[in-house]
């Protein structure tokens, strides 16, 4: 099985951002999986799609949450990646 990665798209100074990456750090050390942020004002593409939307939270790319991270949800979609 490929190695299951968390990604938060956001940008610098955002406040939602910094309390997203506080919970999704502590689910990926909990759980064993590589995080990667991603600053969306680097990318044309994510700022149109994600601007209103940030943090943006993705498991293997597939979008979990957004604004809030919802650390039980977080936790039941890397699971759902394992089976």
């Amino acid at each position: 099985m490929s190695e299951i990665v968390v990604t938060m798209l956001g940008k610098p100074g955002c406040h939602l951002c910094d309390d997203a990456r506080a919970v999704i750090e502590r689910v990926v050390a909990d759980e064993g999986v590589r995080f990667e942020e991603r600053d969306i004002t680097l990318d044309e593409e994510l700022q149109r799609e994600y601007w209103e939307q940030i943090p943006v939270t993705l498991v293997d790319g597939v979008q979990v949450d957004f604004w809030r991270v919802d650390e039980a949800r977080l936790r039941a979609a890397i699971a759902k990646r394992r089976r």
